[in-house]
Protein backbone atom coordinates (compact mmCIF):
# COMPACT_ATOMS: atom_id res chain seq x y z
CA UNK A 1 0.00 0.00 0.00
CA UNK A 2 1.16 3.53 -0.73
CA UNK A 3 2.75 5.58 2.05
CA UNK A 4 2.27 8.99 0.46
CA UNK A 5 0.61 10.60 -2.56
CA UNK A 6 2.16 13.26 -4.78
CA UNK A 7 -0.20 14.84 -7.34
CA UNK A 8 1.99 16.44 -10.03
CA UNK A 9 0.54 19.53 -11.70
CA UNK A 10 2.09 21.60 -14.48
CA UNK A 11 2.13 25.35 -13.84
CA UNK A 12 3.05 28.26 -16.08
CA UNK A 13 4.57 30.46 -13.34
CA UNK A 14 5.82 28.63 -10.25
CA UNK A 15 6.26 31.74 -8.11
CA UNK A 16 2.72 32.97 -8.85
CA UNK A 17 1.29 29.51 -8.15
CA UNK A 18 3.15 29.31 -4.85
CA UNK A 19 1.88 32.77 -3.87
CA UNK A 20 -1.68 31.75 -4.82
CA UNK A 21 -1.65 28.59 -2.72
CA UNK A 22 0.13 30.35 0.16
CA UNK A 23 -2.80 32.79 0.31
CA UNK A 24 -5.09 29.77 0.72
CA UNK A 25 -3.04 28.68 3.73
CA UNK A 26 -0.97 25.90 2.16
CA UNK A 27 2.72 25.56 2.98
CA UNK A 28 5.63 24.09 1.06
CA UNK A 29 8.33 21.58 1.94
CA UNK A 30 11.60 23.41 1.20
CA UNK A 31 13.44 20.07 0.91
CA UNK A 32 11.55 19.38 -2.35
CA UNK A 33 11.20 22.95 -3.61
CA UNK A 34 13.48 24.76 -6.07
CA UNK A 35 13.21 26.90 -9.22
CA UNK A 36 11.56 24.03 -11.16
CA UNK A 37 9.19 22.55 -8.60
CA UNK A 38 7.45 23.17 -5.30
CA UNK A 39 6.15 20.53 -2.91
CA UNK A 40 2.85 21.83 -1.55
CA UNK A 41 1.67 20.17 1.65
CA UNK A 42 -2.05 19.36 1.43
CA UNK A 43 -2.32 17.07 4.45
CA UNK A 44 -0.59 14.26 6.27
CA UNK A 45 1.28 12.33 3.55
CA UNK A 46 -0.63 14.22 0.80
CA UNK A 47 1.28 16.59 -1.48
CA UNK A 48 1.00 18.36 -4.78
CA UNK A 49 4.14 18.89 -6.79
CA UNK A 50 3.75 22.12 -8.72
CA UNK A 51 6.10 21.76 -11.68
CA UNK A 52 7.13 24.41 -14.19
CA UNK A 53 5.66 23.23 -17.53
CA UNK A 54 9.10 22.78 -19.13
CA UNK A 55 10.22 20.64 -16.19
CA UNK A 56 6.92 18.71 -16.16
CA UNK A 57 7.45 17.78 -19.83
CA UNK A 58 10.52 15.79 -18.78
CA UNK A 59 8.24 13.28 -17.02
CA UNK A 60 5.82 12.50 -19.85
CA UNK A 61 5.83 11.67 -23.54
CA UNK A 62 2.34 13.16 -23.95
CA UNK A 63 1.30 16.75 -24.53
CA UNK A 64 0.39 18.71 -21.43
CA UNK A 65 -3.32 19.40 -21.14
CA UNK A 66 -4.40 23.02 -21.09
CA UNK A 67 -6.45 22.90 -17.90
CA UNK A 68 -8.27 26.09 -18.89
CA UNK A 69 -9.78 24.20 -21.84
CA UNK A 70 -9.83 20.50 -20.91
CA UNK A 71 -10.11 18.49 -17.71
CA UNK A 72 -7.80 15.61 -16.98
CA UNK A 73 -8.20 15.45 -13.22
CA UNK A 74 -10.40 16.83 -10.44
CA UNK A 75 -8.49 17.31 -7.21
CA UNK A 76 -10.83 16.74 -4.28
CA UNK A 77 -9.86 17.63 -0.74
CA UNK A 78 -11.93 16.96 2.37
CA UNK A 79 -11.92 19.65 5.06
CA UNK A 80 -13.34 19.81 8.60
CA UNK A 81 -16.49 21.91 8.13
CA UNK A 82 -18.86 23.62 5.70
CA UNK A 83 -17.42 26.94 6.88
CA UNK A 84 -13.91 25.78 5.96
CA UNK A 85 -15.17 24.82 2.48
CA UNK A 86 -16.54 28.32 1.93
CA UNK A 87 -13.48 30.03 3.44
CA UNK A 88 -11.04 28.11 1.21
CA UNK A 89 -13.02 28.85 -1.96
CA UNK A 90 -13.34 32.50 -0.95
CA UNK A 91 -9.57 32.73 -0.40
CA UNK A 92 -8.98 31.09 -3.79
CA UNK A 93 -11.16 33.67 -5.54
CA UNK A 94 -9.48 36.49 -3.62
CA UNK A 95 -6.08 35.19 -4.73
CA UNK A 96 -7.04 35.17 -8.42
CA UNK A 97 -8.76 31.81 -8.85
CA UNK A 98 -12.28 31.42 -10.20
CA UNK A 99 -15.39 29.55 -9.13
CA UNK A 100 -16.15 27.02 -11.82
CA UNK A 101 -19.16 25.37 -10.20
CA UNK A 102 -21.72 26.52 -7.67
CA UNK A 103 -21.90 24.69 -4.31
CA UNK A 104 -23.55 21.28 -4.04
CA UNK A 105 -25.41 20.65 -0.79
CA UNK A 106 -26.58 17.08 -0.20
CA UNK A 107 -27.18 17.57 3.52
CA UNK A 108 -24.54 15.05 4.58
CA UNK A 109 -22.00 16.32 2.02
CA UNK A 110 -21.27 19.90 1.04
CA UNK A 111 -18.92 20.77 -1.82
CA UNK A 112 -17.74 23.88 -3.61
CA UNK A 113 -15.17 24.25 -6.38
CA UNK A 114 -12.54 26.61 -7.72
CA UNK A 115 -10.00 26.66 -10.52
CA UNK A 116 -6.46 27.79 -9.71
CA UNK A 117 -4.32 30.14 -11.82
CA UNK A 118 -3.57 27.37 -14.34
CA UNK A 119 -7.17 26.15 -14.55
CA UNK A 120 -6.75 23.01 -12.40
CA UNK A 121 -10.07 22.18 -10.77
CA UNK A 122 -10.17 21.80 -6.99
CA UNK A 123 -13.22 20.28 -5.27
CA UNK A 124 -13.38 21.28 -1.61
CA UNK A 125 -15.79 19.19 0.40
CA UNK A 126 -17.05 18.45 3.88
CA UNK A 127 -18.56 15.05 4.57
CA UNK A 128 -20.57 14.38 7.73
CA UNK A 129 -20.35 10.57 7.89
CA UNK A 130 -22.89 10.47 10.75
CA UNK A 131 -25.51 12.10 8.53
CA UNK A 132 -24.90 9.87 5.49
CA UNK A 133 -27.94 8.02 4.18
CA UNK A 134 -28.06 4.45 5.48
CA UNK A 135 -28.86 2.80 2.16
Amino acid sequence: MAKQIFVNLPVKDLKKSMAFFSELGFTFNPQFTDDNAACMIIGENIYSMLLQEKFFKGFTKKEISDATKTTEVLIAIDVNSRQEVNELVSKAVGAGGIIYREPDDHGWMYAHSFADLDGHQWEVLYIDVNAMPKS
